[in-house]
């Protein structure tokens, strides 16, 4: 699970419990403005192909964490529940995408909004 907020022109991706040890990361800040969009995409999340681990974890139907490489994409992962998943597309940026799990998905992608 990860928690999400804004401090100043950044978003501060917390990975929570666990999910650090099985992601290997604690903490992603992202500037505001490499956030081209968040959204819940059940479609994008299915299969059981998510790419080269490099680090991770990954146990199909399970879980899936950490840095992954898939379609020249760096994906950064943290799933246990499909459907608490927020993808948010990013430019500019050490990764091309954050999966995430949340809480409250409707929050986070009003949270990360353009204003």
């Amino acid at each position: 699970m990860v928690e999400v907020s804004k401090e100043g022109d950044s978003a501060v991706f917390n990975v929570k419990g666990l999910h650090k040890l099985w992601a290997f990361k604690s903490q992603i800040q992202i500037p505001l403005a490499h956030i081209r969009g968040a959204r819940q995409d059940a479609e994008a999340l299915k299969g059981w192909w998510k790419g080269f681990r490099a680090p991770g974890t990954h146990v199909p139907g399970l879980i899936t964490a950490g840095t992954f490489y898939q379609d020249d994409k760096r994906i950064f992962w943290d799933v246990h529940n499909s459907e608490n998943a927020v993808i948010i597309d990013l430019v500019h940026d050490e990764y091309n995408q954050l999966i995430v799990e949340v809480e409250d998905p409707a929050a986070v992608i009003a949270l990360l909004e353009r204003e």
